[in-house]
């Protein structure tokens, strides 16, 4: 009886989410990675292999100071900005194996008042 690390475990719930999810062209999945420094997003059309939005916390600027989950929103927000840009209103939202909680969530609100439906 072999444990799973948390990283191991986190894989293995993302496998099981993207048997079910599926992005498109029209409708691209809202993919998410959380780090401990930070948080990325980008919304994937996996019918044809690519990226056609993403954000990071790399790109707020330099003088941001708040929490990490603050960071998050922030980064929704700047997601949601350059979806509108690349013309797309809806996505389907992908946790990435992450609970729906904190970080995650604060990115998928701020993404949802920014203008895409998820």
């Amino acid at each position: 009886m072999s444990t799973l690390t948390v990283r191991e475990a986190r894989i293995r719930r993302h496998k099981r989410v993207r048997s079910k999810i599926a992005g498109t062209a029209e409708r691209p999945r809202l993919v998410v990675f959380r780090s401990n420094h930070g948080i990325e997003a980008q919304l994937v059309d996996d019918l044809e292999g690519k990226t056609l939005a993403a954000a990071s916390w790399l790109q707020l600027k330099k003088s941001f100071k708040g929490s990490k989950t603050k960071q998050a929103s922030e980064v929704g927000k700047l997601l949601a900005e350059n979806a509108k840009k690349a013309q797309i209103a809806n996505a389907v939202f992908d946790r990435g194996g992450y609970l729906y909680h904190g970080r995650v969530k604060a990115l998928a609100e701020a993404a949802r008042e920014g203008g895409l439906k998820l």
